[in-house]
């Protein structure tokens, strides 16, 4: 479906990886601003849940562009971040792996 959106206004000569990154980078960025000066409970949850999918799109659009199969990359990062940061040790911890 998003493909499909994208190539029935011609935006593919746009969404190269680099320009797809950049533009992930600022939908993030955006995303931000629902929680900008709020508590984290105050954020804006239709600005939290609008921005979210521009991130989740972007994100789509670059496994898409570069050949990644989005299943397969989360469940190969899951691996290495299970040997990371394994329960025993970092349960209950917000320290870096470095420093379990």
């Amino acid at each position: 479906m998003i493909v499909a959106f994208r190539d029935e206004r011609n935006w593919k000569q746009f969404h190269n990886p680099k320009d797809l990154a950049l533009a992930l980078s600022i939908e993030a960025a955006e995303l931000n601003e629902a929680f900008l000066w709020r508590k984290a409970e105050e954020g804006d949850l239709k600005k939290i849940a609008e921005e979210l999918a521009d991130v989740l799109v972007y994100a789509l659009l670059l496994a898409h562009e570069s050949g990644l199969d989005p299943k397969q990359i989360i469940l190969d990062k899951m691996d290495v971040n299970a040997a990371k940061y394994p329960a025993e040790k970092s349960r209950d911890s917000a320290r870096k792996y470095t420093e379990l």
